[in-house]
């Protein structure tokens, strides 16, 4: 498994990749923002060009010796933090539906540097425990100091009204410090007190708390057709589409039934036009991905590769989990979107690079074959005495 963890992770990233291509160019024509465009694939050959730079991306890190970012991760994590500072300033940020995560430089396209800064935070903290392995177990340097380095830029996160984004980094950051070594009640005491924040901070955004009100609540007719409409309409494609399919670009829900069916609803788009069957495969394509991640992670050289791969495949994993646990009424609605699948070029550029991050520790790991034992003609006895 070890050496063909690349294989099934390439594999599976492309098999995802695909899909995120068909799907974008059958739902993507029918996108509010399409309205009226001269050209209704622009966002298909935007993608398309986000997976070129992202491609190019993973390629060069996959070449690059991680090991080299080890010494670099205080200037890398006040780089993402500078960045996320930007969302707050009326000049640069980009407001989109209630929520200030993008930036915008004149003469670059909008990016989102929450995308940029998750890799970078498992990074810093990977080689912050690479350095004092010793001293996980300890407050100071096992979990005070971690803690500031998830912390600051989980709450510049989180006061972009980026509430998905920040439950990624919160949930990938505590795992690492777990596999890390940090105390359990430290964490235990962490995490619940992070859960009473949050919900404190949705108590005081009125549209997150109908969003919570109306998942609690889906069986209410007035729900759906209100704050539940997304979840709603999401498990009506997936009804639509049963085993097999309505057939691609026969989905019905598409046609403004479903809001953001090419971004984060883009995986009830795929069960309706290609059945049960696609989302299997999508849900088997993330599997192969966990598991490929975590051998690469089993065979690092050393202990900064094998933090690094393991927060590096859950980075990737857990949003695509809790895309996918909103899309089919397990979850609220976060906004997340699903990754290699939604459109957003923040989004698959740096998730393809976390891929190239991954092919990085991979070329370098360590694969101890284990001999067989000969096999002879000879027979042995003890003798219990």
């Amino acid at each position: 498994m070890g050496r063909n963890s690349a294989i099934i992770l390439l594999s599976s990233v492309a098999a995802l990749v695909v899909l995120g291509l068909i799907m974008l160019s059958s739902t993507s024509v029918w996108s509010e923002e399409m309205r009226g465009a001269a050209d209704p694939y622009i966002l298909v050959k935007k993608q398309m060009l986000w997976l070129l730079l992202g491609s190019l991306g993973a390629w060069a890190l996959s070449l690059f010796d991680y090991g080299k970012l080890q010494e670099a991760w205080p200037y890398l994590l006040g780089g993402a933090c500078l960045l996320l500072t930007f969302c707050y300033v009326p000049a640069l940020n980009e407001v989109r539906n209630g929520e200030a995560r993008w930036i915008r430089f004149p003469g670059f396209p909008v990016i989102q540097p929450s995308e940029i800064a998750k890799p970078i935070v498992i990074l810093s903290l990977a080689a912050w425990f690479a350095r004092y392995q010793a001293e996980a177990k300890t407050f100071y340097r096992g979990f005070l100091i971690p803690g500031v380095i998830l912390g600051v830029p989980a709450v510049l996160i989180l006061f972009e009204k980026d509430l998905g984004t920040t439950l990624v980094l919160g949930v990938v950051g505590m795992a690492v410090l777990f596999v890390a070594g940090t105390r359990i009640w430290l964490l235990l005491l962490t995490g619940g007190t992070a859960v009473m924040g949050l919900w404190t901070f949705i108590q005081q955004d009125p549209i997150r708390l109908r969003r919570i009100t109306a998942f609690m609540n889906m069986d209410d007719p007035e729900v759906r057709m209100g704050d539940g409409w997304h979840t709603f309409r999401a498990l009506e494609a997936f009804s639509n589409g049963g085993v097999f399919g309505t057939g691609l670009g026969y989905g019905a829900e598409k046609h403004g039934a479903l809001p953001f069916a090419h971004t984060d609803f883009i995986f009830a788009a795929l069960g309706e036009e290609l059945g049960l069957v696609s989302t299997l495969v999508t849900v088997s394509a993330f599997v192969l991905i966990a598991i490929a991640g975590l051998a690469i992670s089993l065979y690092a050289r050393e202990f900064f590769g094998k933090i690094l791969a393991a927060g590096v495949t859950m980075v990737i994993v857990v949003p695509g989990v809790l895309n996918m646990g909103v899309v089919t009424g397990s979850l609220p609605v976060t906004g997340l979107p699903l990754p290699f699948l939604s459109y957003g070029g923040s989004s698959l550029v740096f998730t393809m690079c976390s891929v190239g991050l991954l092919m990085s520790i991979h070329r370098r790991a360590v694969f101890e074959d284990v001999a067989e034992m000969s096999h002879t003609k000879e027979r042995k006895f003890a003798l219990k005495l």
